[in-house]
């Protein structure tokens, strides 16, 4: 299940926040307007659009959109659930065979989750199960970081552009040194250029394809746990030890949560018979 990844947007927003503070609380309401010029704007953009359709073909550039949007979600990864499924799917394998998981599929939305356990199902060696759903990783890395590199090139691209802006806006000055009224317009295309192109890869596209790499190792990360599960029930593996297995994947804070759920649990009254 996805959802609505706030630090993204409240990041960029706040850095642009502290920005626009650094430049009003240094030269007031007119100083933040002196960092505002288009033909800076037009260099940058312009110039990092034509080296991306440069770059990437027409497939790999109508997934620029898809790419961002994700970085703006979130995936909700419950490892101790996912314990606790697979420790549920080992007791009903040993009490009624693998056959019958096909019945638990039903409420399982994880399509990974569900070819492994077909396959498991249908009597796969656990080593030929291992390769297919580790190539289906690879595949998905491979596809991840496909996407991701629009924006890596991209956080690559703006200072560069910046730079020419600056070189563009050097030319201009040196070549109307004669006029003093075209030094300040020239200098600021020269040095606000820069400015933007730092400002894009800095603040934006390369902590953005930084949240998109650890989305892909955290995705990674479950699919590894769901090899070791389908592999524990495929085996016959005692429940409690599959579970032991799998929680070796959890955290300091997720061992001790699972320790308070169980204390919990085993504390619990049980209902006296009428």
């Amino acid at each position: 299940m996805k959802k609505r990844d706030i630090l993204t947007p409240i990041g960029i927003t706040l850095g642009f926040i502290m920005i626009a503070f650094g430049i009003v609380s240094s030269g007031g309401a007119g100083g933040f307007v002196s960092f505002i010029q288009v033909s800076s704007v037009v260099i940058v953009l312009g110039g990092l659009t034509a080296a991306l359709l440069i770059n990437f073909n027409l497939e790999q550039i109508k997934l620029t959109g898809r790419v961002v949007k994700e970085s703006f979600n979130k995936n909700q990864h419950d490892i101790l659930a996912l314990i606790q499924l697979f420790e549920r799917l080992s007791e009903r394998a040993r009490r009624e065979g693998l056959l019958a998981l096909e019945n638990e599929l039903d409420n399982v939305d994880d399509p990974f989750i569900k070819k492994g356990v077909l396959l498991a199902v249908d009597g796969i060696e656990p080593e030929v199960i291992n390769d297919i759903m580790n190539a289906e990783i690879r595949a998905m890395d491979d596809r991840h970081q496909k996407g991701r590199i629009i924006i890596e090139k991209a956080g690559d691209y703006a200072p560069a552009w910046g730079m020419v802006g600056t070189l563009i806006g050097l030319v201009l000055m040196l070549n109307n040194l004669t006029d003093p009224t075209t030094l300040g317009p020239n200098m600021a295309v020269a040095l606000l250029t820069t400015f933007y192109g730092s400002l894009l890869a800095n603040l934006v596209f390369i902590p953005m394809a930084g949240k998109l790499e650890l989305k892909t190792e955290e995705e990674i990360f479950m699919k590894q746990i769901v090899i070791e599960g389908v592999i524990g029930v495929q085996s016959g593996q005692n429940p409690r030890i599959l579970k032991e297995k799998l929680s070796a994947f959890l955290s300091e804070d997720m061992k001790r949560k699972q320790e308070d759920e169980q204390e919990e649990f085993v504390g619990e009254p049980a209902n006296d018979a009428s």
